[in-house]
């Protein structure tokens, strides 16, 4: 969260400099770029009046001599052009006049005014400043005076204007970013141990607990509040525990007991009537034992351990051989690709898919039980308990997967109707599903969704 919060912190920051420091930069290429054309104007001027003398007096020498010493002393190329086109006096022997700038500026001069347009140039312009000034005698222009000025220094003075400006920008944003960076991970260090606590939380650690000291005090407060909800979930969750294990000691010895004097009771039973009485009640203790245990079961899922990975084609081989003792004359396939890892739910995969083997052999009236697995859509690994017996309408399904919900085809079998609640919380608390589908041409087929081991 710190580096999201920068990342969309600094890009405003570093948009507010530019937005300062780009009109500046503008203006240091302005500002930088008339100051050195007026300086060559100035020139230009200057060469002009002198020009204007020695054409009135017909002595150039004079002048063409300050024209190389000018270039000399400057490296600025300087001329005086004639209204032909003539070179009449120059600091250099060959004088360009074909460049774009300087026919402009010698025809703005032979016509009688100066172009007032400064040029700017930019540091990846590689151009000179020309500089065109008429002469005029007697309020007429008999000739030009012309300078080409290179521009590096003028180019260089600008890049190491803007480089000023760069840094000058760069520090405020550098303190910004530098008071930013501590005083973020402060607002944010509670809301990152709040995330941590939450996780473990989640993961059924009861005994983590968020940070109330550090951070702004709305987060403190939030982390406050938290705590407090997992010390009342977790005493909730104790007195639970507490309560499974008391019933469990508390009904299991009176339940023994009914049960061994239940049976005892068949050598003193009479008649036809009396014993199928004591039958049934033998029946229903077992039952009531079976229903004490599922229940147990059921409660002790908030407190089972987190998800672990697991080899599929090992776990299958494991439990293969009970499966097939147990289906007996039921045709019992087994078949996964190797490789495949799972985060198997607490209390073990193994458990689940005996629970799922075990309903289609005993319930469905199947003739054959199909075990396979696959790599599903999106990395998830899909394990399908399928068999062709009589299969469950869609309501029927659904219904399934609800504590204590059992086919009215199956009332006079065994059984509480927790086991398939069961194994899909046990499977959801692994982050998977579980789903009763139709298989083809009859039947149903069981569908465990886990989530593939991160280390594979």
């Amino acid at each position: 969260m710190l580096r999201r919060l920068l990342v969309l912190f600094v890009p405003l920051l570093v948009t507010l400099v530019a937005a300062l420091g780009v009109p500046l930069a503008f203006a240091v290429v302005q500002r930088e770029s008339q100051q050195t054309y007026l300086d060559r104007l100035g020139d230009a001027a200057r060469f002009a009046s002198l020009a204007e003398n020695a054409l009135a007096s017909g002595r150039l020498t004079a002048l063409a001599d300050e024209l190389v010493r000018y270039d000399r002393l400057y490296g600025i190329a300087a001329a005086l052009i004639g209204t032909d086109g003539r070179v009449v006096a120059g600091s250099r022997q060959e004088f360009e006049l074909g460049e774009d700038a300087v026919r402009r500026g010698l025809d703005a001069a032979f016509g009688g005014y100066r172009g007032d347009h400064t040029p700017a140039v930019w540091p990846w312009e590689d151009v000179d400043m020309v500089v065109v000034e008429p002469v005029g005698r007697d309020s007429e222009v008999v000739a030009a005076v012309v300078t080409i000025s290179p521009t590096e220094r003028l180019r260089a003075e600008v890049v190491r204007q803007w480089g000023v400006l760069a840094l000058l920008g760069l520090v405020p944003l550098l303190g910004v970013v530098a008071v930013a960076w501590p005083m973020s991970r402060w607002v944010l260090r509670p809301v990152r141990t709040l995330d941590e606590a939450t996780a473990a939380v989640a993961q059924g650690e009861l005994d983590a607990r968020a940070d109330e000291v550090g951070g702004p005090p709305e987060l403190r407060r939030l982390a406050a509040s938290f705590n407090a909800m997992v010390d009342v979930v977790g005493r909730a969750l104790r007195r639970q525990r507490e309560f499974v294990a008391d019933a469990s000691h508390q009904l299991r010895n009176p339940l023994a007991s009914l049960r061994l004097a239940v049976d005892n009771l068949a050598p003193h039973v009479s008649g036809e009537l009396g014993r199928e009485a004591q039958r049934i009640a033998a029946d229903e203790a077992e039952e009531m034992g079976r229903v004490l245990d599922a229940l147990l079961a059921a409660t002790r899922l908030d407190s089972a351990s987190a998800a672990e990975p697991v080899e599929l084609d090992g776990l299958l081989a494991a439990h293969a051989p009970g499966w097939r003792a147990l289906a007996g004359g039921i045709a019992l396939e087994v078949e996964v690709p190797p490789g495949l890892r799972v985060l198997e739910p607490p209390g073990g995969l193994g458990s689940v898919l005996d629970e799922l083997v075990g309903n289609a052999v005993r319930l469905s009236g199947a003739t054959r039980v199909r075990v396979w697995g696959r790599a599903g859509e999106g990395g998830v690994v899909e394990l399908h308990v399928t068999d062709d017996g009589v299969g469950l309408d869609e309501h029927e399904r659904v219904e399934a997967l609800r504590r204590f919900w059992r086919s009215p085809r199956h009332q006079n079998t065994p059984g509480t109707g927790l086991g398939l609640a069961i194994c899909a919380e046990l499977i959801a608390s692994a982050g998977g599903e579980l789903e009763l589908r139709p298989a083809r041409p009859h039947g149903v087929d069981a569908v465990v969704r886990l989530t593939p081991d991160a280390g594979t």
